[in-house]
């Protein structure tokens, strides 16, 4: 089998995925206490600041590695994460889609105050859109923002948030007036409140977040007023594509355990790789994985030349690597028969983990859908794929 990410990627990535591979070798000790947590891990944030990957998600001039943030430098260390440690990669992943609106949209007092601390993993991030009454249709939030006596006001609540409770600031999509806006609010700032009314299958640093007339300075708005919108859009075009790096992470784990149990075990006088519909379902995955991969090492570099452009190819690639790990993680499973079923083991944590990664960052039908309609309007402006007819 090819070793996981022989792209022809530039020099640069390729070292940047043999520190992510180490830092994760390193933390294969602590992996299955981590990705059981509803809390950080404090091991898994101390290698993980240890190891100065945080950098990879801020830019240079506030202690980043590059220029700008990439995603194509996130996608491949999202992958070498996520094949060890789902937890591992969340922290790493949150630093980014909680710090990029304050990267792209925040005054440069909150930039210079912040972002360092980001790069260094000493401030935690978490974006929050979500609400009790609203997912998808993320037009609909009801979190709102006035400008008060010379500060903002943020009044509302936020669901589903990761990060929550553990994060130092939030970055929190809100209504002005009949648009949209985003502001920063630091964790510690009075009126923000948190609780932890669920927990999802692969357990996650998860709650809700309720701002009380919660005060912060008119600086802390993050973009123009009522421009929040197109700020979010940019965090998840620039985002989005590193989910299917990570599920290309769960997907190789996943097929490395079922190869490892097939070889050593033996039935009827042979491997278990060579009898039945074994082999197929092996090379099935691996064909599987080597199509998402390079989906999304393609939609990660055009995301990070200009993340809104490439939007739909990011969504293509979230949809079509968890689609992916999902069929992978399943066939894994049944080739590993009843000791796949064992809870605890670590084909049963990749199976809980590669679930909701349909779920994350847009569901597979919400994307879907917003795909077939730039399709129809593409075909009936004469733009296929290679560009115009």
């Amino acid at each position: 089998m090819s070793e996981p990410g022989l792209f022809e990627l530039p020099q640069k990535y390729l070292d940047l995925q043999s520190e992510a591979r180490q830092l994760a070798a390193d933390c294969a000790d602590i992996a299955e206490r981590a990705d059981e947590a509803d809390h950080f891990d404090p091991d898994a944030v101390d290698r993980l600041r240890r190891s100065g990957l945080t950098n990879v998600v801020v830019d240079a001039a506030y202690g980043g590695r590059f220029e700008r943030v990439d995603s194509l430098a996130v996608t491949v260390v999202r992958e070498a994460l996520a094949f060890e440690s789902a937890h591992l990669d969340s922290i790493f992943a949150m630093q980014g889609i909680g710090s990029f609106p304050v990267s792209t949209g925040g005054s440069e007092a909150v930039r210079a105050e912040w972002l360092p601390k980001v790069a260094s993993l000493e401030a935690i991030g978490a974006l929050c859109l979500t609400e009790p009454g609203v997912g998808s249709d993320l037009r609909a939030v009801t979190t709102s923002v006035v400008e008060k006596d010379g500060e903002l006001v943020v009044n509302g609540h936020k669901s589903f948030i990761t990060n929550a409770g553990d994060a130092t600031f939030y970055s929190v999509l809100v209504r002005e007036d009949d648009q949209h806006s985003l502001v920063f609010v630091p964790a510690d700032t009075p009126g923000v409140s948190i609780s932890h009314p669920h927990q999802i299958i692969a357990p996650h640093v998860l709650g809700d977040v309720v701002f009380d007339d919660v005060r912060v300075p008119l600086d802390h708005r993050l973009g123009a007023p009522g421009k929040g919108f197109k700020l979010m859009l940019s965090t998840l075009a620039t985002f989005r594509v590193s989910v299917a790096g990570a599920a290309v992470g769960v997907a190789q784990a996943a097929l490395e355990e079922a190869i490892a149990h097939a070889t050593a075990r033996h039935q009827f006088g042979k491997p278990l790789a060579e009898l039945g519909p074994v082999p197929s379902k092996l090379a099935e995955s691996w064909i599987d994985i080597e199509m998402a991969r390079a989906m999304t090492y393609r939609a990660a570099a055009a995301a990070a030349r200009d993340p809104l452009s490439g939007l739909h190819l990011s969504s293509m690639a979230k949809v079509g690597a968890t689609e992916a790990a999902a069929r992978v993680v399943d066939r894994c499973v049944q080739v590993m028969g009843r000791f796949g079923l064992v809870r605890g083991s670590k084909i049963e944590r990749l199976y809980r983990e590669a679930r909701p990664m349909r779920i994350y960052e847009g569901s597979t039908e919400v994307i879907l859908d917003s795909l077939a309609r730039k399709l129809v309007k593409d075909v009936a402006s004469g733009v296929v794929a290679g560009g115009k007819r």
